[in-house]
């Protein structure tokens, strides 16, 4: 069963790496033919595409005319560690013991705008580059179209090699848009995550984003390979709905006493 989830506007590149158990990225080719497109916009033509300040347009350009492989960890980090945020937060990859992670390796993915698709303990270095973005390429008008064909193949075989044909889609939906899902060759199993509010359950993004996180880690720190044993989730208040859980989609619950 492999899981996969979306990177992190927010990066940690401060904090010091709390694993040696580090790898290079599958697709830094790939990565490459983007940065080499990008070194040729100006800092103010990459804050039109971005819909970014002027100042982090300046801090982004700077990132893409320094980025040079290889990676070690003197100039990179795990991505899993590098990326912040809400998904992160609930992930808390720096406390993983050297087992976690090498089952977060082979049950674990992160899609990228820039690197493709990671694993945890790939070393990245800083960038911004969301999936969304009208990047033009030799593909077509986006990162959609660039990366389309390479994630799909590549998921299906790291589904594959996980050892159960299960794909766990933990993804933002401007993230997981660019894997073609009808072509996995993998059941695909969506979890969604509603807080109360006002004796309503919702999506409310900011907890939502966070239970991705939890769920990925509770998977890892289980070593759960069994899509039946997903139900059994219950960290931070959260519990399998069964009723408004339809197929594979898998509805968890929290109510606002348990926040």
């Amino acid at each position: 069963m492999l899981s996969v989830i979306s990177p992190a506007k927010t990066l940690d590149f401060e904090t010091p790496s709390t694993t040696h158990q580090v790898t290079q990225p599958d697709f830094l080719t790939e990565s490459q033919a983007l940065i080499d497109i990008l070194r040729d916009y100006s800092p103010q033509q990459i804050s039109e595409l971005m819909g970014i300040s002027d100042k982090l347009a300046g801090l982004n350009a700077a990132r893409f005319a320094e980025w040079e492989p290889p990676f070690s960890l003197e100039n990179a980090k795990p991505a899993a560690q590098a990326f912040q945020g809400d998904v992160y937060t609930g992930l808390e990859a720096q406390t993983f013991s050297d087992a976690e992670n090498r089952f977060a390796q082979q049950h674990l993915r992160i899609l990228s705008g820039l690197y493709g698709l990671l694993r945890p303990l790939d070393l990245i270095q800083a960038y911004r580059l969301e999936m969304g973005t009208k990047l033009s390429n030799q593909a077509g008008k986006d990162l959609y179209a660039y990366w389309k064909p390479t994630l799909t193949n590549a998921l299906d075989q790291a589904i594959t090699e996980s050892g159960s044909k299960v794909l766990v889609n933990l993804a933002s939906n401007e993230y997981f848009k660019a894997v073609d899902a009808k072509k996995l060759n993998a059941r695909v199993i969506t979890p969604v995550f509603k807080d109360e509010k006002n004796g309503t359950f919702k999506i409310i993004s900011f907890y939502a984003k966070k239970a991705r996180g939890l769920m990925s880690a509770w998977i890892i720190h289980q070593q759960v390979n069994d899509p039946e044993a997903l139900t059994a989730f219950n960290v931070a208040g959260y519990q399998f709905d069964a009723v408004s859980s339809e197929g594979d989609t898998l509805v968890f619950t929290r109510k606002e006493a348990d926040r």
